[in-house]
């Protein structure tokens, strides 16, 4: 995937935030534009061709927003050769604890101007909330939040919604990687803070106790690195599970 398809796409996913005033217009498109590991998913190809997917902790859903963004450039026939087709969504629902990300993510996915499937993002704590059934679950930067007890708690309710053949897709920051870790955590101090929220403590773990805990659970794991030049220690975890 070239920067320039890449980087309508941006375009593409975060115009209907402009309804949601310039601040989510302007975060949709850094996050999205700034963040690798977006681009990262659409062009590893780790997704179903179709499924119904969940994202928890979703924020204001420009995920979602990017994957609608992408479905619709590959059905008009504008999708790169040379990277995997998008999945197709048979349904996309998200749970986010703030309440202003929510109405502005519900409010951006509704504009898409093609026909979407059923989408849809709900207030709640993810510790706590059902997650029901879906194929494809996503926590992308969230662990860190909750206490070690509640990560154990969310990995299993994550393990019960997926059938034989789900995915679950996370990232963490590796807390055994040293100065790189510190960085991430003053970043994510600094980007929480900016957003308005009091961030008192980070529960972080090291990459070999994430990856003994999914496959305690029963996931097949792989790991990809996620720093892309920068001096952060971010991990993608992409848990499978098994048939």
């Amino acid at each position: 995937m070239n920067d320039k398809f890449f980087a309508s796409l941006v375009d593409a996913a975060a115009a209907p935030y402009r309804h949601s005033g310039r601040f989510a217009y302007h975060f949709a498109r850094g996050k999205l534009g700034g963040d690798s590991i977006f681009r990262k998913l659409l062009e590893m190809g780790v997704f179903p061709a179709r499924a119904h997917f969940l994202d928890l902790g979703c924020g204001q859903a420009v995920f979602a927003s990017l994957l609608l963004a992408a479905r619709r450039a590959f059905e008009s026939g504008r999708w790169p050769a040379d990277c995997p087709p998008p999945p197709e969504l048979l349904s996309l629902r998200g749970i986010e604890l703030m309440q202003r990300d929510v109405e502005r993510a519900n409010r951006a996915l509704a504009a898409h101007s093609a026909p979407s499937p059923q989408v849809g993002i709900v207030r709640g704590n993810i510790v706590d909330e059902p997650y029901g059934q879906t194929g494809v679950l996503t926590i992308l930067d969230v662990f860190q939040y909750i206490d070690f007890a509640a990560q154990e708690a969310v990995l299993r309710k994550v393990r019960a919604a997926l059938p034989p053949g789900g995915l679950f897709v996370t990232r963490i920051g590796d807390a055994a990687a040293g100065l790189p870790f510190h960085v991430c955590n003053w970043v994510d101090r600094a980007a929480t803070s900016a957003r308005g929220h009091r961030l008192p403590q980070l529960y972080c773990r090291a990459l070999g106790e994430w990856l003994d805990l999914l496959k305690t659970l029963g996931f097949a794991v792989e790991t990809a690195g996620m720093s892309h030049g920068k001096p952060f220690a971010n991990v993608m975890l992409v848990a499978r599970v098994p048939g």
